[in-house]
């Protein structure tokens, strides 16, 4: 019988222990449920992320090349059916003499095309009057807008563009990657009117002396023909903005055909879309 007292006293250390060693276990399953819930959080934003900035501008910039190659086919429509002839290519090139120049027309309707081949092969997006993000630049078939306050294609001074380079389809996703001398095209009703690619500047966004006629030269007349396109800097921020200008060399009236390097872009279908 006395035996067993010394049992007893030793049985209760060891439930005590065990008690001890219990409960830093009870704590570090709590704390590893937390982290798996931290993580399986994490996982989830981080696709819904890859899929708001990636995904989305993969389909969103889908449909505004869809909705681009339309408004090429309307501009060839338009033109065929007020001249009352067919688009054909010359038999000799001959000067195009100067550009016509369009209307402006209401804020948020499409008047034009810009392609760029630096931006891919098949680029083409859909140019708007006016840059209000809601009826312009977050609109899935719209997304280039047209600074109203500048001039149109073709006309001497500015042509002054703008689209996001992150979400909404991301229109000037490359602009950082555009070169010296690189092309790029407006499409209207009237024709092609090629600018090359001069060179970056990087301002803060009360800068709005990038859209004057003479870019960041206010106080001077304009007698030269320039294309500014603008986004924000850097990505995902709009701490800055981000601006390339271009010079224009030629134009290419619908009559005579397409450049050759962008023929294969511009090659819409005859049948009208519009009545």
């Amino acid at each position: 019988m006395t035996d067993s007292i010394p049992n007893q006293a030793q049985s209760a250390p060891a439930a005590t222990d065990r008690a001890h060693q219990e409960r830093p276990r009870r704590r570090l399953s709590v704390i590893g449920v937390l982290g798996e819930l931290l993580i399986t959080a994490g996982v989830v934003v981080m696709l819904f992320l890859g899929w708001y900035v990636w995904l989305n501008d993969i389909i969103a910039g889908a449909q505004q090349q869809n909705a681009a190659t339309e408004i090429q086919e309307q501009l060839r429509a338009e033109f065929e059916r007020d001249r009352g002839e067919p688009q054909v290519d010359p038999v000799e090139p001959r000067e195009p003499g100067e550009p016509a120049i369009a209307v402006a027309p209401p804020e948020g309707e499409a008047f034009g095309a810009l392609i760029v081949p630096r931006f891919g092969d098949d680029y083409v997006r859909t140019i708007a009057s006016g840059v209000d993000l809601q009826t312009v630049l977050n609109n899935p078939r719209l997304g280039v807008g047209h600074y109203m306050e500048t001039q149109m294609p073709g006309e001497i001074g500015n042509v002054a563009l703008a689209a996001h380079r992150t979400t909404y389809g991301a229109p000037f996703a490359d602009i950082a990657e555009l070169r010296v001398g690189d092309r790029l095209y407006v499409e209207t009703r009237d024709g092609w009117y090629e600018y090359s690619f001069r060179n970056l500047e990087y301002v803060w966004p009360t800068a709005v002396q990038v859209l004057e006629p003479v870019p960041q030269a206010p106080q001077v007349e304009a007698n030269e023909r320039y294309l500014t396109l603008t986004s924000c800097n850097p990505r995902f921020s709009a701490a800055e903005r981000i601006i390339a200008y271009a010079v224009f060399e030629t134009w290419y009236p619908r009559e005579d055909g397409p450049p050759a390097d962008i023929s294969g872009l511009t090659q819409a279908s005859a049948t009208p879309v519009i009545g």
